[in-house]
C-alpha cells in the first residue's frame, strides 16, 4: 500500500477544482491510496480503517477472504472511508482512466459524509482516535490478558447493533443540559453556576468552604457530605426541590441509554474495582459501531450521489475521449436495476428523476393540483431548481426519506420495475420468484422491507434488578434471528454478572403448520402447486416468549399470544 504518485495527485486535484465548481463542499486534504487485492482483504474487516484495534476473527475473515480470492480472484475498483482527511484506495489494477472516474465518484462521497446530517456525530480524525484506541486495547491485554480482552470485545460486539444512533444524534442537535450524580456534583457542577450564576472568587470560596468541612471530619467524606449539605440548605433552602426535580430528570434520561452503555453503567460485575477497566473496551466497541452507523443507513442515496457526480463530470471531462465505450460498459453493469434484490447504485436513476422533476416544477402545490393526465405531461415551468433540490437531499435525508418520498409510479413505470412475489412449489420443495405488481406503492414497500433496520431492543426498568438483566424486544413483525440468541444471550450474561431475560416474539409454529396444510389443502383442490408464501405470512400468528439466560444454560418459555 503506498500513496499515489504525484501526477496522479496532480489528477485529482484538478478533479475537486471542477467538483467544487459545481457546487460540492468537501475538506481540503484527502488522502489516496494504490493498493493491492492482498491489501484490500487485509483492510475490509477493519471497515479500511488500518489503525483500528487488532480482533482475532479479522484474522479469520482475512484467511476466508483469501482463499475465496484465490479460487474467484474479484478486484474492488476503491473503497473510500469516512475520516479527516477522507481517506480513498485504489486497485492497482486500475487503468488511468478509471481512476480518473473514481477520483469524481470518491469526490462525491466525501461532500455527502462531510455534508448530510446523519453524519454530524463524524466530523473527526477517526482514524487517529482509532489508533488511540488500538493502543488501549494492547495496554490492557498486557494488563488483564488477551483471552479475558478478547471476550469483552467479542460479547460487547454482540450487541453493537444495538447502539442508540438516533439518541446520539439527539444531543448534538438538541443538547441536554449537565447531568448531576450526587448532590455535591449537582451542587458545583449545576446549582451555582446555573441556578444561582455563582463563578469566580465567589465559587473558589464554595469549594474553601467544603474542604473546611471535611478537615473537621477528618476525611470521612459521608460525614463530610451530610455536614456540608446541612449548610447548603440554610443558605440555599430551595436546593432539595431543585435537586429532587433534576434528579427525576437523570432518571428520565436513564432510559434514553442503549444496552450497551446501560451495561457499562450499571453491570454489578464490570463495575466491580477489578473489573472497572472493562468500560474502555465496551465503549471503544460502541463508539466504533456508532461512527459508521450513518454510512449503514444512508449508503442508496451516499452511493445515488456518487454515482450521480461521476457522470455529470467525468461525462464533461476531456479524459474521457476514446474511453467512451468502455465507461458507458462499467457505468450501465454498475447502475442497473436488477430483476431480484437491490442495488443501491441503481436508484442514481432516481436522483435523476428528482431532478427532472424539480427542474419541471411538478413538486409545487400549483402541479399537485392538476388531475388530467395530459395536462400534467405537459406542464413544464423550467424552473432551474433541480440541482438545488438535490443538494437538499444530500444533506437532509437518508435512504428511507429517499425511498419513501420521491419513489413514484411514474419512476417505476419509465423503468420498468415491479414487486417480486415467492411461492413455495411444494411438489419441488422449492421457492419460485414471480411478478406480483406493478404498483408503485407495493415495489416502494418492497424495498424499504430490505432496508436496514436493527431490532428495537431496550432495558425493561421495573423488571431489572442486580441479580437479573430483563431485555424487551419490541416486535416490528420481524422476529429475532433464533441462531444468535444463545451466544448474545451468553455474553451479555458475562458482562452483567447475572442472569438475562429477553422478551421477544416468534411464530406459532403449530399455527405455521396447519395453516401450510391449509394452503396445501386449497391449491390441490385447485389442482396448484404452489403457495403463495406472502399470504401465509400474513396470516401468521405470533406467540411472546421469554428466552431467560442463567449459568450458560439457555431455557424458553412461551408467556401467550403476541
Amino acid at each position: 500500500m503506498e500513496l499515489i504518485n504525484q501526477r496522479t495527485k496532480g489528477i485529482m486535484e484538478r478533479c475537486k477544482a471542477i467538483a467544487r465548481g459545481q457546487g460540492l463542499q468537501f475538506d481540503e486534504n484527502t488522502l489516496e491510496y494504490i493498493v493491492t487485492s492482498r491489501d484490500m482483504i487485509k483492510l475490509s474487516p477493519k471497515i479500511g480503517i488500518p489503525t483500528l484495534y487488532d480482533y482475532w476473527v479479522d484474522d479469520i475473515t482475512v484467511i476466508q477472504d483469501t482463499g475465496i480470492y484465490k479460487l474467484q480472484p474479484h478486484n474492488p475498483f476503491e473503497t473510500v472511508v469516512n475520516t479527516r482527511p477522507a481517506i480513498s484506495y485504489y486497485s492497482d489494477n486500475n487503468q488511468d482512466w478509471i481512476n480518473v472516474m473514481l477520483f469524481y465518484h470518491v469526490i462525491a462521497h466525501v461532500d455527502f459524509f462531510q455534508n448530510n446530517d446523519y453524519f454530524g456525530m463524524t466530523k473527526k480524525d477517526f482514524k487517529g482516535k482509532a489508533l488511540a484506541d488500538k493502543k488501549i486495547i494492547e495496554k490492557l491485554r498486557e494488563e488483564h490478558g488477551t483471552k479475558q480482552v478478547d471476550y469483552i470485545i467479542e460479547f460487547s460486539r454482540g450487541l453493537d447493533n444495538l447502539v442508540g444512533y438516533s439518541t446520539e444524534l439527539e444531543k448534538i442537535n438538541f443538547p441536554h443540559s449537565l447531568k448531576p450524580h450526587s448532590k455535591l456534583d449537582f451542587y458545583f457542577d449545576v446549582f451555582l453556576p446555573i441556578h444561582k450564576k455563582i463563578s469566580g472568587p465567589e465559587f473558589q470560596k464554595e469549594i474553601e468552604a467544603f474542604n473546611r468541612y471535611r478537615e473537621q471530619c477528618n476525611g470521612d467524606e459521608g460525614k463530610t457530605e451530610a455536614v456540608f449539605l446541612e449548610a447548603i440548605l440554610q443558605k440555599y433552602p430551595e436546593f432539595l426541590e431543585i435537586s429532587i426535580k433534576e434528579k427525576a430528570k437523570e432518571e428520565k434520561n436513564k432510559e434514553k441509554l442503549d444496552i450497551m452503555q446501560y451495561i457499562a453503567e450499571y453491570s454489578p460485575f464490570i463495575n466491580k474495582k477489578e473489573n472497572i477497566w472493562m468500560k474502555s473496551v465496551i465503549e471503544i466497541v460502541r463508539d466504533t459501531s456508532l461512527y459508521f452507523r450513518p454510512q449503514i443507513i444512508s449508503n442508496i442515496l451516499n452511493e445515488s450521489w456518487a454515482c450521480y457526480w461521476h457522470q455529470e463530470l467525468f461525462i464533461n471531462d476531456k479524459r474521457l475521449k476514446t474511453h467512451e465505450t468502455a465507461f458507458s460498459k462499467l457505468d450501465s453493469g454498475t447502475t442497473t436495476f436488477p430483476k431480484v434484490g437491490l442495488n443501491p447504485y441503481a436508484f442514481v436513476e432516481l436522483l435523476r428523476h428528482i431532478e427532472e422533476k424539480a427542474e419541471k416544477g411538478h413538486f409545487t402545490y400549483e402541479f399537485m393540483k392538476i388531475k388530467n393526465v395530459e395536462e400534467r405531461k405537459g406542464y413544464d415551468k423550467k424552473t432551474g431548481r433541480g440541482r438545488e433540490v438535490l443538494f437538499f437531499i444530500r444533506k437532509h435525508y437518508n435512504n428511507f426519506d429517499f425511498i419513501n418520498d420521491f419513489l413514484d409510479q411514474e419512476f417505476v413505470d419509465k423503468h420498468n420495475l415491479y414487486a417480486v412475489g415467492r411461492r413455495l412449489n411444494f411438489s419441488t420443495n422449492k421457492i419460485q420468484f414471480y411478478i406480483k405488481s406493478r404498483d408503485a406503492l407495493e415495489y416502494k414497500q418492497m424495498i424499504i422491507d430490505q432496508l436496514y433496520h436493527p431490532p428495537e431492543v431496550k432495558i425493561d426498568f421495573p423488571k431489572t434488578s442486580e441479580n437479573t438483566l430483563y431485555i424487551a424486544h419490541k416486535f416490528e413483525g420481524k422476529p429475532l434471528l433464533r441462531k444468535f440468541i444463545n451466544m448474545t444471550m451468553i455474553g451479555t450474561e458475562y458482562l452483567w454478572g447475572g442472569n438475562v431475560k429477553l422478551e421477544t416474539s416468534e411464530v406459532d409454529m403449530d399455527n405455521f403448520k396447519d395453516l401450510i396444510k391449509k394452503k396445501k389443502d386449497e391449491a390441490l383442490a385447485k389442482t396448484k402447486q404452489t403457495i403463495d408464501l406472502e399470504e401465509v405470512l400474513s396470516e401468521l400468528k405470533f406467540n411472546r416468549v421469554l428466552y431467560t439466560m442463567e449459568n450458560k444454560k439457555l431455557s424458553r418459555e412461551v408467556m401467550g399470544v403476541s
